[in-house]
């Protein structure tokens, strides 16, 4: 079996500190394959090669054998539809707090797991590779036929 594949990514923000406990991990994790995208963040690892922003992440997700990423919706919706494995990390300084349901909800119907605090990252990690996660597939969007029922009054 080849080596596995590890990618990181923060989005367009920073998260250091996620990044800094993965950097701190790499050892441990029986893997030095791998790549962070670290967007505007200070921390530079130094056990796996990074890189700022790139116009698509679809190469790297294509290497990948796990993702780990930030828990912001667009990240972890673009993670998801690449069907890879994906621990997803709620980052404590977003201001409202809005990661931490969306991924309570998504951890909890089996489609990715949910770390809530970076202290129990290598748990998280371990407990993905140990599963297999719900593939996760888009519902329709219907909201073309809510638009059209709430202006065809107005079109009579």
């Amino acid at each position: 079996m080849s080596q596995p594949f590890l990618f990181v990514t923060v989005g367009t923000t920073d998260f250091d500190p996620l990044v800094h406990k993965v950097d701190q991990l790499v050892p441990q994790l029986g893997t030095q394959a791998g790549v962070m995208q670290i967007g505007n963040g200070q921390y530079k690892p130094v056990n796996m090669p990074y890189f700022r922003f790139a116009p698509s992440l679809a190469p790297y997700y294509a290497q990948a054998t796990l993702v780990i990423a930030h828990g912001g919706i667009g990240i972890t919706m673009e993670a998801l539809s690449h069907g890879l494995p994906l621990v997803s990390v709620s980052n404590a300084d977003r201001y409202d707090q809005h990661q931490a349901e969306l991924l309570r909800t998504m951890a909890e119907e089996g489609y990715l797991c949910w770390c809530q605090d970076l202290d129990g990252l290598e748990a998280a990690i371990a407990d993905v590779q140990s599963k297999i996660m719900r593939r996760y597939t888009r519902p329709a969007c219907n909201i073309h036929r809510v638009i059209d029922h709430y202006l065809s009054p107005l079109n009579k």
